[in-house]
């Protein structure tokens, strides 16, 4: 029987602990999440997730703050400075995207070695959360994203697919470029990409007239994929541009619900959804979870895609997309 000396030692730890975990949740968590420009139609679904997350996170007394970028010319030195702005607010913990690992690794190393808590999230997979020391991954795999979409446009009979690149050099946009090539290839199909300046991302009237010089160029292109959903939009134009409509199919990595009207009126292949809202939402809430309380999630990495959107299951997709998640 325990005397009871050690009974009140052990209440006194109980209670110590207690006050400890009171004290951690009255303060809050301090999460800061890097992502993309806020008026980027994708990222805004990825800040839709992450605000959500934020509520639990504003309700235990913490607060989420969203970093991005002006524009995506200069992304990997600036995505670095984002950061080291990060790191310089003292914050519980960070969530990022190993968009440029040149140019940003360095900056994510600091943060680690700052003691902050790391989540690695959309672009730069496992292997970048291994590399860094980060607690997780959470996104899609670009690779597999990419190599699921060549071998969906040769199932329907295309033999030479664009894949029109306005991030060239992000290690998310070439793995998708890449895996696109590699899954036309197991059917002996082709696949190319057709890198634009950055500049070009988010401006319709670049991206299509460089898309509509590519198809006449080159006759054989039956297929063309984009990196995101905006530059579908001037892909479309560019097709149709070019006279193509009844030739070339059209997909694209992302969507939004320009996308998934084409998609069910027939007049677009395909979406690869990746869930953004998802990336977001969890990425903050596991953050939160272990700041506040040490949890943490045993399934590594944590795949929000992909997943193919097409004519079978659009109907089911646009709801979400109504309400600005999918």
């Amino acid at each position: 029987m325990k005397s009871v000396s050690t009974l009140f030692k052990a209440l006194a730890i109980t209670v110590a602990i207690a006050a400890t975990s009171s004290a951690a949740l009255a303060a809050g968590a301090k999460i800061i999440v890097i992502g993309g420009k806020a008026d980027d139609p994708f990222w805004s679904r990825v800040k839709k997730g992450a605000d959500e997350a934020g509520l639990v996170v504003k309700a235990s007394g913490g607060s989420v703050t969203w970093l991005g970028p002006q524009n995506y010319d200069n992304l990997g030195p600036d995505a670095a400075k984002l950061i080291r702005t990060a790191i310089s607010q003292k914050p519980d913990a960070i969530v990022g995207p190993d968009w440029v690992p040149e140019a940003m690794d360095a900056a994510f190393k600091e943060v680690v070695a700052a003691g902050i808590p790391l989540i690695i999230y959309n672009a730069g997979g496992m292997d970048a959360a291994k590399r860094l020391g980060a607690q997780n991954y959470v996104g899609s795999d670009e690779y597999v994203a990419g190599s699921g979409g060549g071998e969906y446009f040769a199932s329907k009979g295309s033999k030479n697919v664009l894949c029109v690149n306005t991030l060239p050099g992000a290690t998310n946009t070439e793995a998708r470029c890449k895996g696109v090539a590699d899954g036309m290839a197991k059917h002996s199909g082709k696949g190319s990409q057709l890198p634009l300046p950055s500049s070009s991302f988010g401006n319709p009237t670049a991206v299509a007239q460089a898309i509509k010089a590519a198809l006449q160029k080159d006759p054989s292109i039956d297929g063309v994929i984009t990196i995101s959903a905006g530059d579908a939009t001037s892909a479309a134009t560019g097709i149709s541009q070019a006279d193509l409509v009844k030739k070339v199919k059209l997909g694209t990595f992302d969507m939004d619900p320009t996308n998934l009207a084409r998609v069910k009126d027939g007049t677009q292949l395909f979406c690869i959804d990746q869930q953004p809202y998802m990336q977001g939402y969890l990425a903050v809430s596991m953050l939160n979870g272990y700041v506040q309380y040490g949890l943490k999630v045993p399934t590594a990495p944590l795949l929000t895609g992909p997943g193919i959107v097409d004519a079978s299951n659009v109907a089911a997709t646009l709801a979400g997309a109504a309400a600005g998640a999918r």
